[in-house]
């Protein structure tokens, strides 16, 4: 009896064993996760999946990081593993490596080679202040190309990142994104843009009066303050009626914040928009959700930096949701922005213009005289909002598949302009990938929250419920302190009848 009842133990315990292992097996790539969070920070995103989907090699990923990291960087290194155990999970083309090259000098050799390279970090250690060399990168291996990601410190935007990388080792044939700047000021500068766009397309500059060359699949141009050749215009033109697609970043005023002069633009560019059903108007916009600008004032003998709300720079966060360029933004911040009007007259060329962002419901317009001054005292343009939204951005597309994109601030293209905002850069590279027809990586560019601003209530409503906020919690506690008392009061009566 002994003997049978501890065959069975055996044959159960080893059975139990060989589940648990077929399980864990079966369950690193077959799982499901429960992702709670807002923007599924956790879980891999369908347009990954589908980039993923497209490898038809072997694809190593090899992570170079440190051990007794700090805590943040820690965090930052479970996330890392758990997001390419997804990856490896959507494909079964995916290997991944986790190295310490601290631990082997042959390792830490083999880091350099693959172009990872050791960082100095601060770190506290028996209450001392001490500086370490970690290493904190990735490189990814797909037939012979190679590309890195050499110091991995946050998880923000690390899924975009890493699919980048990825497309662009699958992706043999890169397209082109040219700019070409109208403006007869100083040379744009675009090291933002430009860093931005080499990363997965080839990226390139033309010239005004410069024929289009037929490789460029995609063409940024920054706006003009003056009227352009007529060769330039036939170029735009002869580029779009061949299905190209076209970014053009142009206001109708010319508006300087440091001289607090603007002026409106005379040019044949707005002749050029109405052939596509689209009116940009000589005005500014104004907003009452807007950004800020510092502006000085005395304080005694001492002059000081305070920020000041400027309607000027309208902050533009509700969106088209049925256009994925823009559905998953949350905020845009165009500097000068004027008004696009959609000319509603028949067209056989066009197939529609389609509405992307606006200004809020509390916006208003200057036109012929330009006050650019921040201070409702010295502008009453800033006392006259309320009026409903103006059209800030609109595309107009084609019969034959062109599209022309519009954004109605000529700045919007330069590194001291519109690419200083995060938004902005998000928005643009939407779009460039947008009518690349590359749409894979725009919700996932768009993935990450960071912009949570609170409802704006009236200034009645912050008053009541900054006085709930003192008074509730008082009262709140002096009724529980009421209702314990009564309490006990009664439980002392009933013990008193209970003993007397």
């Amino acid at each position: 009896m002994n003997i049978k009842n501890k065959n069975s133990f055996i044959i159960f315990s080893s059975a139990l064993l060989i589940g648990l292992i077929l399980l864990n097996l079966t369950s690193r790539d077959i799982f499901k996760r429960f992702d709670l969070t807002d923007n599924k920070m956790y879980s891999l995103s369908n347009s990954s999946k589908k980039i993923v989907s497209e490898l038809d090699d072997r694809l190593i990923m090899k992570v170079y990081f440190s051990e007794n990291l700090p805590n943040e960087l820690g965090n930052t290194r479970r996330y890392l593993q758990d997001i390419l155990e997804e990856y490896r999970a959507a494909s079964d083309e995916i290997n991944f490596y986790f190295h310490n090259p601290q631990s082997d000098e042959d390792l830490e050799e083999q880091a350099r080679k693959d172009g990872i390279q050791p960082v100095q970090m601060q770190a506290i250690e028996n209450d001392e202040m001490v500086v370490k060399k970690v290493y904190l990168g990735m490189v990814l291996l797909y037939e012979d190309k190679k590309e890195i990601l050499p110091v991995i410190q946050t998880t923000t935007g690390l899924e975009y990142m890493i699919s980048t990388k990825i497309k662009s080792l699958i992706n043999a044939d890169k397209k082109t994104v040219a700019i070409l700047d109208l403006s007869s000021q100083k040379e744009l500068k675009t090291e933002t843009l430009s860093s931005q766009l080499n990363e997965h397309y080839n990226f390139r500059t033309v010239t005004p009066d410069e024929e289009i060359p037929n490789n460029i699949d995609v063409l940024l141009v920054n706006g003009t303050t003056d009227s352009v050749s007529k060769n330039t215009i036939e170029n735009l033109t002869l580029f779009l009626n061949e299905g190209k697609k076209i970014f053009l970043a142009q206001s109708g005023v010319n508006a300087d914040i440091q001289t607090q002069k603007a002026t409106p633009i005379e040019s044949n560019i707005f002749d050029f928009l109405k052939l596509y059903n689209l009116k940009l108007k000589k005005n500014l916009i104004l907003d009452g959700k807007c950004g800020s600008v510092q502006v000085q004032e005395r304080r005694g003998i001492f002059m000081m930096n305070r920020p000041m709300e400027y309607p000027f720079f309208p902050m533009v966060d509700t969106f088209n949701s049925s256009e994925i360029i823009v559905s998953d933004l949350e905020q845009v911040l165009p500097f000068f922005p004027s008004e696009i009007e959609i000319d509603s007259s028949k067209n056989d060329n066009i197939l529609g213009v389609t509405r992307l962002f606006s200004s809020s419901e509390n916006s208003g317009l200057m036109e012929n005289n330009f006050i650019l001054s921040p201070d409702p005292q010295q502008n009453p343009f800033l006392n006259l909002l309320g009026q409903s939204g103006k059209l800030i951005s609109a595309i107009s597309r084609l019969t034959n598949g062109g599209e022309l994109l519009l954004v109605s601030d000529s700045r919007f293209l330069g590194d001291n302009g519109g690419m200083s905002v995060e938004g902005n850069l998000v928005f643009l590279m939407n779009s460039v990938d947008y009518l690349a027809g590359d749409k894979d990586l725009i919700s996932l560019r768009s993935r990450e929250i960071t912009n949570r601003p609170l409802d704006e209530i009236e200034d009645s409503s912050k008053k009541n419920w900054k006085y709930i906020n003192m008074l509730l919690p008082s009262f709140l506690i002096m009724s529980f302190g009421f209702w314990r008392m009564r309490k006990e009061k009664f439980k002392a009566e009933m013990l008193k009848q209970i003993y007397d």
